[in-house]
């Protein structure tokens, strides 16, 4: 089982150019995002969040629910849900403003435990800034560290929702003992400061650093690089191919039977091209299509990933 913690929200997404383009509501949030992906890919995975009971979120559950996602440790409450209006530029590139004061995601607290054969836990984007709940985030990444139980990290910045730059990049950096994989995007790296080998030396066994469509590149501890090439494909929008990238590692770590920071290490060269190219291939398909819209298992047979899946 991997669970997926954070937030659920709605993406307005504009369907023209234009200040005042048509906007269609879309299931989105950069945890939600990733735990569909791993459901459709075929990963036993688990929701943790807050989510309203209006009718956004509802169709956040039902779409959870679609995927094969189990939502039993979702809770709910009678604040709105939260919205993030996107605008769309050159080469598919989405930009947000968000609408978050007093929306049900913010008041996530902290559970009373994990279920039962969890094998990793996934964080990131506005759950790990948006206060009360970015501190019980925080915490459940701490214990969930603390019992030997994988974590991943993406932080997807939203640098609109960060009122103090300097106390969120001091509080990344205290996050790091706890994270075993570090994803993130070039733009987030550079936002971030610091380089791979920081982080590394800090906490996690792999870094991993999303390019566009130049592909993503690991870095190990060993101080191995791996790079792979991006897969060339018509871009509708990028929204959802980080968080697929996201879902592909997990789910391809979890084939391997890779979800620790000594399997992690223990990776050949050969394991994180198959590994990269299966999450390049994956983001592509998403960025073909508008919206967050994860691949299928089906839509990646042919590729990279090893046929049996352990455990």
């Amino acid at each position: 089982m991997i669970v997926v913690a954070g937030e659920a929200l709605i993406d307005l997404v504009p369907r023209e150019a234009g200040a005042l383009a048509d906007l269609r509501p879309a299931r989105g949030g950069g945890p939600y995002n990733t735990a569909v992906a791993l459901g459709r890919l075929g990963s036993p995975t688990a929701f943790f969040s807050r989510v309203s009971r209006d009718a956004f979120g509802e169709a956040l559950l039902e779409g959870l629910g679609a995927a094969g996602v189990d939502v039993s440790s979702v809770q709910r409450g009678p604040e709105p849900t939260t919205l993030a209006a996107a605008s769309i530029g050159e080469g598919g590139s989405a930009a947000y403003s968000f609408y978050v004061e007093g929306t049900a995601d913010r008041l996530f607290e902290v559970p009373a435990r994990l279920p039962e054969g969890t094998r990793a836990v996934s964080f990131g984007t506005c759950s790990l800034v948006l206060e009360p709940g970015a501190s019980a985030y925080e915490e459940l990444m701490r214990s969930a560290a603390a019992q030997g139980v994988f974590t991943a990290l993406d932080p997807n910045i939203r640098a609109g929702l960060i009122p103090d730059a300097d106390a969120y990049r001091a509080r990344f950096r205290s996050w790091l003992p706890s994270v075993s994989l570090l994803k993130l995007s070039e733009e987030d790296a550079e936002w971030l400061g610091g380089t791979p080998r920081e982080w590394l030396a800090a906490g996690p066994s792999a870094v991993v650093i999303t390019q566009g469509g130049d592909g993503l590149t690991a870095f190990t501890r060993d101080g191995s690089v791996h790079p792979v090439p991006g897969e060339k494909v018509e871009v509708v929008d990028t929204i959802g191919a980080g968080d697929t990238v996201n879902a592909a590692l997990l789910h391809g770590l979890a084939v391997r039977d890779a979800l620790s920071p000594a399997a992690l290490s223990a990776l050949t060269p050969e394991d994180w091209t198959g590994l990269l190219r299966f999450a390049a291939r994956a983001a592509a398909i998403t960025c073909s299509r508008a919206g967050a819209e994860p691949p299928y298992a089906a839509e990646l047979a042919d590729g990279d990933e090893p046929e049996h899946r352990a455990g």
